[in-house]
């Protein structure tokens, strides 16, 4: 296991490399011209000279070879320094460590909700197979894999703030503005893990070892929560790993219609106006999350299944 582990922190340095080459050039290649648009937006719409623009693409250093400026930029990310934004001129780094624990509240809010109702309902499903509520988890697991977040948000909005008035349609600060975006972003993870974990623990329970169990005598309870549901559980934490990984990136949607205050919302910002250092420190952000995470579902492997060995 150990050498295993060295040779995927060994990887991760060129995973991220590869990727920042990938997304940098991707991102410079985009229409529009990023000086015009950041004076366009700082003069209420109204076009800028050219010599303003060429000034400014001067400045900002647009105007030197693409490898000439990815050089740059990759020998200051490997320093901490993402760089400053085109449109506020702060640093990078600094926006996403002060919107990161809004984000992290929310995606764990988000994960701990569909782990809570996924597992346990595939799992009922599963034991009950056949019956109503067999039938209506799967209505309810599809139901959250066809309906989108970006919609689900708006229906969640319109009934429990318009019409209801329980809960606050957009905030940030209290628990009743947590809720709502919460449940949007759990809704899609939650039915995923549903009907993997059902289909995973129906596999699990025609196992002989399963039968064994029972036969000598322990409880169908003792014997699916406990014996079964470990065993059924390691496709489901692959899912959980990309889950996880998906709701720390930012949940860009959630947080733009909901105006919750996280790293999403301020990459959507970085997007509309160009302000290329945003997007390219969102994406090395986001990459790193989905390597380290990949990597914790790898080693979370082998204490599910001692059986795998990761030194072959």
């Amino acid at each position: 296991m150990q050498s295993y582990l060295a040779r995927k922190l060994m990887t991760l340095p060129l995973l991220l490399l590869g990727i920042s080459i990938i997304s940098f050039m991707l991102l410079n290649f985009a229409p529009g011209d990023a000086a015009e648009i950041t004076l366009r937006r700082q003069n209420d719409g109204v076009t800028p000279s050219r010599e303003a623009v060429a000034e400014l693409r001067q400045e900002l250093g647009l105007n030197d070879p693409l490898p000439v400026r990815y050089g740059k930029w990759v020998s200051n990310a490997v320093k901490g320094d993402l760089g400053e934004s085109y449109r506020s001129g702060g640093s990078i780094a600094n926006e996403l460590f002060r919107r990161l624990p809004a984000t992290l509240l929310l995606a764990a809010t988000a994960l701990a909700l569909a782990v809570a109702a996924g597992i346990p309902l595939g799992v009922m499903a599963a034991v009950r197979r056949g019956t109503w509520l067999d039938t209506a988890c799967r209505l309810l697991a599809l139901v959250g894999a066809a309906v989108p977040s970006y919609v689900l948000a708006p229906a969640l909005m319109l009934l429990f703030a318009v019409k209801l008035d329980w809960l606050p349609a957009i905030g940030y600060g209290s628990p009743k503005t947590l809720i709502l975006p919460a449940v949007a972003l759990s809704f899609g993870t939650m039915a995923q893990l549903m009907r993997l974990t059902r289909a995973s623990v129906l596999e699990v329970l025609s196992q002989d070892y399963m039968r064994t169990a029972r036969a000598k005598g322990l409880s169908d309870k003792i014997v699916v929560w406990r014996h079964g549901l470990k065993n059924a559980l390691l496709p489901v934490v692959t899912v959980l790993g990309t889950s996880t990984g998906y709701l720390l990136g930012g949940a860009v949607i959630i947080e733009t219609i909901f105006g919750w205050p996280g790293i999403g919302q301020f990459v959507v910002t970085g997007i509309s106006q160009r302000d290329y250092p945003v997007v390219q420190g969102f994406v090395l952000y986001v990459a790193f999350i989905f390597l380290l995470v990949n990597l914790t579902v790898d080693v979370s492997y082998r204490w599910l299944d001692p059986r795998l060995n990761f030194d072959r």
